[in-house]
């Protein structure tokens, strides 16, 4: 883990995270063994997911919703992107500064993530429902989002792959 501080590298491998395709690191912490009667996807999935003020969560969608929920370090932004423009969701424990330690991106939005404060990381878990496969997840290149969304060059260019 190359340009990772030392504690935070602790935290990583205390939590035993691996890297996430999208950014940062992540384990999943639970999948519910019960399906859903039309498919056979579960129920709910959840990960740790840690993300360091060096790295971005990229632009992605999945087809299911997403509850995020705070654990520690900086509050974490919460990017999303869809036809009423670009909005900015701090997830995080400051009630007076508007942040909050919960929020949900619903299923097929796309949205990424930064981690307010720099020098620091954002700890959060992310339960999924129906449950998280990496079959519905979908990672966006620049080009691709910047067809649909030209306004928001300087956010896709942040926050999408090359």
């Amino acid at each position: 883990m190359t340009n990772i501080p030392e504690n935070i590298t602790k935290i990583i491998k205390q939590l035993d995270l691996i890297a996430h395709p999208e950014g940062g690191f992540y384990r999943e912490t639970y999948r519910s063994d019960d399906t859903l009667h039309n498919n056979a996807k579960n129920i709910m999935s959840s990960i740790y997911f840690l993300l360091t003020s060096d790295h971005v969560s990229h632009l992605h969608r999945i087809k299911s919703d997403e509850n995020w929920y705070y654990h520690g370090g900086s509050p974490l932004i919460v990017h999303v992107l869809d036809a009423f423009g670009h909005h900015q969701h701090i997830v995080g424990n400051d009630l007076e500064k508007g942040y909050f330690p919960h929020f949900l991106v619903p299923k097929n939005t796309i949205f990424g993530s930064t981690v307010l404060e720099k020098d620091s990381y954002s700890l959060v878990s992310c339960a999924v429902a129906p449950g998280f496969d990496f079959s519905d997840f979908e990672l966006f290149k620049r080009s691709e989002l910047l067809k649909s969304y030209p306004m928001h060059e300087e956010l896709i260019n942040e926050l999408a792959i090359p």
